[in-house]
Parts: C-alpha cells; structure tokens; sequence
C-alpha cells in the first residue's frame, strides 16, 4: 500500500447486525440499551458430555432472508451471517451500486476460526464411509477467507477481498485494514467486519480445556459477568459486525447518513503468551497510546471506552491496568461498559459487533450497562456502568479488542 494520506477522512455509512440479541442493527441495539441478555441454554448442538451448557446463540437470525435454499446448502454459518450482516449494511448505506467505480471497493471480513460446524460435522462421514463421501462444496465452504470472498462475488466488489485472522481481534483488525485501504486513496468504499460461529463440541470442548468457560448453567443470562467478583469464565456467542467504510468526500458528496468518523487506531503485540495478556496490560497499554496519539486526542477529552470485558479474571484485571495506565488519574472519569455481558464473547467477530455497538452509543448518546455487575472483583475499581445505561452527549468513543497470540487492537470513533 502507498503511505497514509492523513488528511483522507474515514467515515461510517452503513452498518449492519447479526448478535444473540438481535437479527438486525435496530433490534440488537434496543435490546442492548435495556439490558437484555442473549444468554440461554444451547440449542444448535448436543452439549450433555460437556460442562458448560450455555452460549450466546443468534437464534432469530433466518438465512432465508438473504441466501438461497441452493446457496443455503454450501455455506457455513459465518458466511451466512456475513452476508445477512454484510445486505444490511448496504441497504443501510444507501449507495448507489450503479454509480460506483468497482475497481475501488473491496471487502475485509475477519474471522477467528472460520467455517468450524462446516468443517466437523463431515468428518464423521469421512470416518464411516470414507474419501468418497466427502462434498465438493466443503474447502470452498471452510476456509475463513470464503465470507469476504461471497461478499465482493455478491456486491460485485473488484478491489481487494481477503480475512484477517488474528483471533479474538480479527474483526477490528478488518476495520483498521479498510480504513488503511481508504487513507491511502486506493479505494473510495470498503465493506469490513467480522463474522464468527464455532457452535461445535469441539470449540466449547478446547475453551473448557483451558478452563475459559463459564459453568454457571442454572443462571444463563447472569453467566458473563466481567468485572465481578462472582465471574468464572466468559460464555460463548455468535454473530456478525458488518460496516461500510467511505471516503468522507465521497460520502459528503451523495449526501449520505454518516454515523462517526474512524479518526484513528493503534495495532500493538505483547509478544508473550500465547493465552495470558502481557503483565499489568502493557501491551495493550501501547494499543491505546497508539490510538489516541494517532489522532491527535488528549486522554482527557475521552468520556467512554467500549471495553474488551471477557469475564475472565486475568483479562479483566489486565484491561483495567492498561485503562490507568493510559489515562492515569483521567481513568476513574471514564465510563467503561463491556457488551459482552449481554452477547457473550463472539470470538473473531467481536471486535467489530462491539465497533458497531460503539457507533451507535456515539450517534444516540445512549451507554450500554455491563449487566450482572453485583460486586467488583479486587482490583477493578473504575466505573463499568454497572447494570443500567446512563445517557451522555459524547465526542469520542474508544473500542479495545484483544485476542489470543497477544493481539490488541483500539479505535477511536468520534462524531463527524
């Protein structure tokens, strides 16, 4: 790519939604500001041999609405949920499709995982009947590049298409990468995101391994808990975060609807653990200075951080540390809520469900509780909007995404 055009504006456009609150933007939001979980007992798969029996499933989602009953057939769930995500995003964007130069738009869909159900379930056929019981559908229906691919084969995008996997940070990655492609005047649109689905005994099977999992199965909607005392693990969900990136020209020109402008971002490794966070949140730390420096943003003028807030001790504690260390006294002002109290974490697709989520608090004024917040657990004392949303004009929005590996990514969105 060409070096950044600083003076290149990145607006939002269009924004679309999939999450266990909701099968669309509207209905996820209302949902989120009251309060409401989307926590329940699993229904996709057969979970009796596990010890976690709870999951934030996108049940009200139908692919029906956007794939066809052929289509239906050869596609993974994340993929479906992409493309559901990705025509609401365009409706809601109100673009032209035939006064658009399609060389210039491109698609960045990021997915932690990919296609896991597509990818387990014909293993057993493959045990019981062998090589020639396979599909020909099933590589082109698996690997994680395959929802963005759909996409620009959908909205007849020619520019670039690919994934970003970089666990639980890959949809923000995706939304960093497409405002990069639009900073360096390569592109005029870009359709980034995040989708993700691992609703198999195998992926619940691994995070239960690592002792992640919530186990708090008689109580579903009050098992993600971050920042309590009572926490024990985060819970599973599913979903997909799609958002149309434009030129600010571009978009001011067709007098489009913006919802906020991506003014900046830092992308920072802890280069330490594979699953632990660096000490004391250090990485993640140098992610939010990135940011804000970027931007040419005072801590001080940030009122609300959209946090990461898994439920996991360790993650907790870890975010908390890098806020104060990035905000020092500024910190114990700031309101800090995590939407995964209500969707549980949806994994590669979090980072940009979350991203949406933060716009529209910045267009609506309106901060999203963390629910089941009873207690503070020792060492996190700053303000996490505990269980009702307050109401605040707001400039500026930080998001933070983390993922395994030692990924941290933060964007700052603010008002246009």
């Amino acid at each position: 790519m060409q070096a950044f055009n600083q003076s290149t504006r990145v607006v939002i456009t269009g924004m679309g939604l999939v999450s266990p609150i909701g099968a669309s933007l509207e209905a996820s939001w209302l949902s989120l500001i009251e309060g409401r979980s989307g926590i329940a007992p699993i229904a996709s798969f057969d979970h009796s041999a596990l010890k976690t029996h709870i999951a934030g499933e996108a049940r009200d989602f139908d692919p029906m609405r956007f794939i066809s009953p052929h289509e239906l057939k050869k596609t993974d769930r994340f993929v479906q949920m992409a493309i559901g995500a990705a025509q609401m995003a365009v409706d809601d964007s109100g673009l032209d499709w035939r006064r658009l130069d399609h060389d210039r738009m491109g698609a960045i869909v990021g997915s932690g995982m990919g296609g896991l159900p597509y990818l387990c379930a014909p293993h057993e056929k493959l045990l019981q009947g062998g090589p020639r019981r396979g599909s020909p559908f099933y590589i082109p229906s698996v690997i994680a590049n395959i929802a963005a691919a759909t996409i620009s084969m959908r909205f007849d995008l020619r520019g670039p298409n690919y994934c970003i996997t970089s666990a639980c940070s890959s949809g923000a990655h995706a939304i960093v990468d497409g405002a990069r492609w639009l900073r360096s005047r390569e592109c005029d649109v870009m359709i980034v995101g995040g989708s993700e689905s691992v609703m198999t005994p195998l992926s619940f099977s691994g995070f239960q391994a690592l002792g992640a999992l919530s186990t708090r199965n008689e109580c579903p909607r009050e098992a993600s808990r971050p920042w309590d005392e009572d926490r024990d693990g985060f819970v599973i969900g599913e979903g997909a975060g799609i958002m149309i990136l434009e030129n600010f020209e571009h978009a001011q020109k067709r007098g489009a609807k913006i919802y906020g402008e991506l003014l900046g971002f830092g992308v920072t490794s802890d280069a330490h653990h594979q699953t632990k966070p660096a000490p004391d949140g250090e990485g993640a730390a140098r992610a939010i200075n990135k940011c804000l420096n970027s931007a040419g943003i005072e801590p001080t003028e940030i009122d609300y951080v959209n946090a990461h807030g898994t439920g996991t001790e360790i993650g907790d504690l870890a975010e908390t540390a890098a806020l104060k260390a990035s905000f020092g006294d500024h910190a114990n002002k700031l309101w800090i809520s995590s939407n995964k109290s209500m969707i549980g974490h949806t994994m590669g697709a979090a980072g940009a469900i979350e991203s949406v989520f933060a716009l529209k608090t910045l267009s609506h004024g309106i901060v999203p509780a963390t629910i089941n917040l009873d207690r503070p657990g020792e060492g996190c004392d700053l303000d996490y909007v505990p269980r009702t949303a307050r109401e605040k004009s707001l400039r500026y929005v930080l998001k933070n995404s983390f993922g395994f590996g030692g990924v941290n990514v933060s964007i700052l969105f603010s008002r246009v």
